[in-house]
């Protein structure tokens, strides 16, 4: 954890947005058997939503690593940030192949440790890709990332969620009409000047439903850059920020793991592929990882694939505007909210242009 490497994530001092008192955390740490000495806090940089930070107890050999994420503080939209929901899914998945998240260990919902509700988990050694492009890593590598991304979005979407005890996790009837009636609601919240392209699209889906699928667990934010891979890159050791986690219907989550191929490179909070000689670069294309996924689930077609795509730029683009709304607000949980924020009218304009073209 000295030198960083490409993909190691980027640690800074807590911003002054998200500073706590760390003495109620040590006697909370010390209860749950966590404390091996000294604390140190530092908060990793990036994300949009919930702040998270390496606490260090200890030093040298005697030292113990964890992370710990919480809701961030101010005016928060109604049924987001849900940490709670976080904990619960990632621990009902310890024991799953091929699923890969850190362990648990402690979840408060007492606002009076360090000003939010939160939880602490393993901290699990890896590299982090946020480009789609994968520009850090070598050209021969690349590709194997790409599947590894999909095997384990497989993986995910074929656990028993009877068996994990997940069964009430969501109601999967009429996710995607929740959903776009959801994200319609919290993006009304967070602005007072709607864009056209967004209402348009809102009124597309709701008039473009797919039919339900067999419940699975929807992750919510499955994409490359929330996959914690090893540092050889051979696996992926966790599967990270499940804020968004329900039971869902899957083609949800790979649609929106598949957005970079609708979207241009360089683009701050969803960067793309658009544009790119992709054999060139040894990634492979969206039709080759639709054919990897369908073979993983015994899968003999993908219907209505315009509709998910769509579908999940607007999803995105109410999540970017919060974001905007947050910085504004001065709660935000990266430096950069700003300027991602401000790149929701551009995502849903993209989702209305898919949308116009698939009728």
């Amino acid at each position: 954890m000295s030198e960083q490497a490409a993909g190691e994530a980027a640690l800074v001092e807590v911003r002054s947005a998200h500073r706590f008192d760390t003495d109620p955390l040590e006697r909370y740490l010390e209860r749950q058997g966590l404390l091996q000495g000294r604390l140190s806090i530092k908060q990793f940089q990036g994300g949009q939503s919930n702040p998270t930070f390496l606490v260090q107890t200890g030093e040298g050999e005697y030292s113990a690593f964890y992370v710990l994420r919480k809701q961030p503080p101010g005016k928060i939209l109604p049924s987001a940030h849900r940490v709670d929901r976080e904990y619960r899914v990632m621990n009902a998945l310890s024991n799953v192949p091929d699923v890969p998240v850190p362990a648990m260990r402690a979840y408060c919902d007492d606002a009076s440790v360090i000003g939010t509700p939160f939880y602490v988990m393993d901290y699990v050694e890896g590299r982090v890709f946020n480009q789609p492009t994968l520009d850090d890593i070598a050209r021969d590598q690349r590709a194997g990332v790409y599947h590894r991304m999909v095997d384990t979005l497989a993986a995910l979407h074929s656990v028993d969620v009877e068996a994990v005890g997940l069964s009430d996790f969501g109601k999967p009837e009429g996710y995607v009409e929740r959903q776009v009636a959801l994200w319609r609601k919290q993006y009304d919240k967070s602005t007072d000047d709607p864009d056209p392209a967004m209402i348009a699209l809102g009124d597309w889906l709701a008039e473009h439903l797919p039919p339900d699928s067999p419940p699975t667990i929807a992750h919510g934010d499955f994409r490359i850059g929330n996959l914690l891979l090893a540092p050889d890159l051979s696996s992926v050791r966790a599967v990270l920020d499940w804020e968004l986690s329900t039971l869902g219907h899957p083609l949800a989550d790979l649609a929106y793991a598949c957005l970079p191929y609708y979207l241009p490179p360089g683009q701050a909070g969803l960067p793309g592929l658009v544009g790119l000689d992709l054999a060139e670069h040894g990634i492979p294309n969206e039709s080759e990882l639709l054919a990897r996924y369908r073979e993983r689930r015994n899968l003999s077609r993908i219907e209505d694939w315009p509709v998910f795509i769509a579908f999940s730029l607007f999803r995105i683009a109410a999540i970017l505007q919060g974001v905007y709304a947050r910085a504004v607000q001065g709660n935000a949980s990266n430096a950069n909210a700003l300027e991602v924020g401000r790149q929701a009218g551009r995502l849903a304009e993209r989702g209305w242009e898919i949308a116009r073209s698939h009728d």
